[in-house]
């Protein structure tokens, strides 16, 4: 009891102050649970980065679920994903239901731009440290400088998964040879992954595709769009548009997508804006189209992460993980620079926090509760200085 309840605070404080998108998120992840509490190795996180690149479904969201999983059984990650996603779902259902007038205080918007801040440090820390565990090789070097290049130039939706997918195809040639290092034994797959579970998200899929489950329409729109959304994040937009923006109206589709953007956690927290607007009670509607947004990434993982730790150990499949581990090291530095940095960095005295804050992260080692809590006294700081 005391471990889980020390897991949902983690994760809890992670959800509050998780600021930056899914990539600041898993810069998060990674130096709380693989620095700092040493739950997992590098390795390890890598290949859960690495399924949730290949599963359609929120990227962060499933990879702090499989954390959880890994760390408690299911139940530890039905926890990691509550504590993780409740700090966003309430700012969102109170955005929907017109409570959203503190975002406009001065104390929140610096408060909110710290934290911005805050990413920009995260992110640059796990890039640099992941980067110097997966990018050691020349060839791993240059996938991971083409795909970051690619996708601050590519306008193409599905840039991320197209690099992903050509990574690991040129990981299959270029590493081949490489050997697995003392590769865990093969862990055995239970009849619910091996039948139960697949068949549910394929039953449940159908179910929604077809309007027959009778948790309604919300939950029914909600759920297809998470199943087919790959990449995260921003990606889950023109999909959301699609089943909702008719009912809710162009401008209340923005106004909701502006404030997924300014708020921590996931931004699959979209959803419960939209939900709580299209029911007569805010708080089932939001409810709804939250479990429905949520929940095909997170059948995913558990039909899959499995499956994924066994494949990961062949040498064909390690070789395609070696590639695709250089391409996430690239798709982090390019979401470091666009839209992490240039949302971010306003002027000069921004740049010398993240330096400092940098500093403090990386050299001094103090851990990011502490530069949370320092992040915060400046905020706080400044509010009271210009005021």
């Amino acid at each position: 009891m005391k471990a889980a309840f020390s897991l949902f605070i983690q994760f809890f404080i992670l959800g509050c102050t998780s600021f930056g998108g899914p990539a600041a998120h898993l810069g998060y992840f990674r130096k709380t649970f693989v620095e700092d509490k040493k739950w997992l190795t590098d390795e390890h996180y890598a290949q859960l980065v690495a399924l949730s690149q290949f599963l359609p479904g929120p990227g962060s969201s499933q990879v702090g679920f499989a954390i959880g999983l890994h760390k408690q059984g299911l139940i530890g990650g039905i926890l990691a994903f509550i504590a993780f996603t409740l700090p966003s779902f309430l700012l969102m259902l109170a955005f929907a239901t017109g409570l959203s007038s503190i975002t406009g205080t001065d104390i929140s918007q610096n408060l909110i731009h710290s934290f911005k801040l805050l990413a920009v440090i995260v992110v640059l820390d796990a890039t640099l440290s992941m980067g110097k565990n997966f990018c050691a090789e020349k060839q791993t070097q240059i996938i991971a400088v083409l795909t970051a290049c690619f996708i601050l130039l590519s306008p193409v939706p599905f840039s991320q998964i197209m690099c992903i997918a050509i990574a690991a195809i040129a990981g299959s040639f270029l590493f081949k040879n490489s050997t697995h290092k003392n590769p865990p034994a093969e862990q055995q797959l239970t009849k619910w992954q091996r039948f139960i579970l697949p068949i549910l998200f394929l039953a449940v899929f159908i179910l929604c595709l077809l309007g027959l489950t009778p948790l309604g329409k919300i939950f029914n729109d909600s759920f297809i769009a998470g199943s087919l959304v790959f990449g995260g994040g921003h990606v889950v937009l023109p999909l959301l548009q699609e089943y909702f923006v008719d009912s809710e109206g162009q401008q209340n589709f923005i106004s909701g997508y502006a404030a997924a953007q300014a708020i921590p956690g996931p931004m699959f927290t979209f959803a419960t804006f939209l939900g709580a607007l299209s029911h007569e009670s805010a708080f089932i509607g939001a409810t709804l189209a939250t479990a429905g947004i949520f929940l095909p990434g997170f059948l995913l993982v558990l039909i899959f992460h499995k499956h994924w730790q066994v494949l990961a150990n062949k040498p064909s499949v390690s070789a395609m993980v070696k590639g695709i581990n250089a391409a996430v090291i690239g798709l982090l530095a390019a979401t470091l620079y666009d839209p992490i940095f240039t949302s971010s960095v306003t002027g000069n005295l921004d740049l010398v926090l993240i330096i400092i804050g940098f500093t403090l992260l990386r050299v001094l080692k103090i851990s990011v509760l502490t530069l949370i809590a320092l992040f915060v006294i400046q905020a706080l700081a400044f509010t009271f200085i210009s005021n």
